[in-house]
């Protein structure tokens, strides 16, 4: 008996499509049924957190990152239905062009939260905001459960993968291509989509992924931030042309030519992530965290690696010879390379994506903040001084394991003083990861700062009471009126 060439199948990879059969639908089904009361308190929280983290960032970014003003701008004359509020600017737009908008002005400044899933809030949270505000009436609990409804989809699909650093190695930004997926959860959650018209959403918005590394260098108004733009616009696009009847590709998770076999194409993934525990485990609960520095998420780990050294130690700029990164994942060295350009970066964002640069400020200031990324910031001939004395080795070892940025147990700083000192740390943890949670009060003095670099500026009281909805989302009969206080 002939076999068609390529047909044949291991042991392995049959039992891998038989526990990944139906995947797509079971995600589907969780999105369309979950109920606010299967949410864990401390998910509820979360999420709060994340909303309000979300719009601080969002809105700051509209005078702080240049090529705000060119995303807004374009949306503007676009014209159509006033659905849904452009932050930072005012004025509104249709829902998805608004989710274009502010998907895209919640990662210019690099300063969303984030986890081992990416940046899951800049996929979901601007989508929901815009679709509650277009629908009108939509309480903070229904708010609260399409978000959780998106983000786990798009933790769990990230989690399933077992491949080291493999956002580096292959080139993909998780966010934008994990956000067409999550934003499709959260819009078809918010929309009243059944399962089955959830899957047909998932299957538009996979037909639209997309997401590459490939990003300019020394342009100031280049668009990498706007990807999560894109997903969040596509994602809309897929939950209301599912609505209306459109059927979407099928199994796009699990099918011969879905995700993991286009995307990943690495081992079979673990299918038992993803799918088991619907409804009742929520790893994001777990892994995901909130920045404290307004930089990429590699800097993270030498942040604090830096900051304790310089704490423990008593440093000052005056007492270092060098500082050296060492190890690290593939984003850890990409970050750090070349020296020359890592050293003196033109513009902000290729500041935040600096390992020499954003280590130096921390060691002559103790702290990194928003002006340290603007032009004043970049210019400081104390920090430059201090870049000059920071290089890069590779770790003996190479890396193995996920990878990630918030995989931090890889990196470590050496230290050499004047005086001939050699100190080193590697941190077993980052402020604002899970086993290093921060405060409402340090998320809202963040989200104060970010808003007050508002284009619109927010009178005080709007922002109070902004604040204070937030803490108490889920009792709120409308929760987008948290966006109209805002605008």
């Amino acid at each position: 008996m002939s076999t068609i060439p390529g047909a044949r199948q291991s042991g392995d990879a049959l039992r891998g499509a038989e526990a990944g059969r139906g995947a797509t639908r079971k995600l589907a089904r969780h999105a369309a049924t979950l109920k606010y009361e299967a949410l864990p308190p401390a998910l509820v929280e979360m999420t709060k957190q994340c909303v309000l983290d979300t719009l601080g960032v969002s809105v700051g970014a509209s005078t702080l990152a240049p090529e705000a003003g060119i995303v807004a701008d374009y949306v503007s004359d676009l014209g159509g239905r006033p659905e849904a509020t452009i932050l930072g600017f005012g004025g509104r737009a249709p829902a998805p062009w608004a989710a274009f908008v502010n998907g895209s002005l919640g990662h210019m400044l690099d300063y969303d939260d984030l986890g081992e899933s990416g940046h899951p809030s800049i996929v979901t949270i601007p989508v929901a905001l815009a679709v509650a505000e277009k629908l009108g009436g939509v309480s903070g609990r229904e708010l609260i459960t399409a978000i959780a409804a998106g983000t786990d989809v798009m933790t769990r699909l990230t989690q399933a993968i077992d491949v080291p650093d493999w956002t580096m190695t292959e080139g993909w930004f998780a966010t934008q291509l994990m956000g067409f997926l999550a934003g499709a959860a959260t819009a078809g959650r918010l929309l009243g989509l059944d399962e089955e018209q959830m899957e047909n959403a998932l299957g538009i918005g996979f037909n639209q992924m997309s997401g590459s590394r490939q990003m300019a260098v020394g342009a100031a108004t280049h668009m990498r931030a706007m990807q999560a733009g894109f997903s969040g616009q596509g994602a809309i696009l897929a939950a209301e042309l599912a609505r209306r009847g459109i059927i979407g590709s099928k199994e796009v998770v699990e099918g011969r030519y879905g995700f993991f076999k286009t995307y990943i194409r690495g081992r079979e993934p673990d299918w038992n992530v993803i799918v088991d525990g619907l409804g009742t485990r929520f790893p994001l609960i777990e892994k995901h965290g909130f920045k404290v520095w307004p930089a990429c998420a590699y800097t993270r780990p030498t942040n604090a690696a830096t900051l304790h050294l310089r704490q423990q130690h008593g440093l000052k700029p005056e007492d270092i010879e060098s500082i050296t990164i060492v190890g690290g994942t593939g984003g850890t060295q990409l970050l750090s390379e070349p020296l020359e350009l890592k050293r003196r970066p033109r513009v902000s964002i290729d500041g935040k994506y600096s390992i020499p640069f954003t280590t130096a400020v921390m060691m002559v200031k103790g702290n990194i903040t928003l002006h340290d990324y603007t032009e004043a910031g970049l210019r400081d001939s104390r920090v430059l001084a201090m870049a000059d004395r920071v290089s890069y080795r590779p770790a003996a070892e190479p890396p193995s394991g996920r990878g990630g940025s918030s995989d931090i147990s890889k990196t470590s700083v050496e230290i050499v003083t004047k005086e001939g000192k050699v100190l080193a740390h590697r941190p077993d943890g980052v402020p604002g990861d899970p086993k290093h949670p921060v405060s409402w009060e340090r998320l809202e003095a963040k989200f104060r700062d970010c808003v007050s670099f508002s284009a619109k500026p927010v009178p005080g009281g709007n922002l109070d009471r902004a604040a204070e909805m937030m803490r108490d989302m889920e009792n709120l009969a409308d929760a987008t009126e948290i966006v109209r206080l805002l605008a």
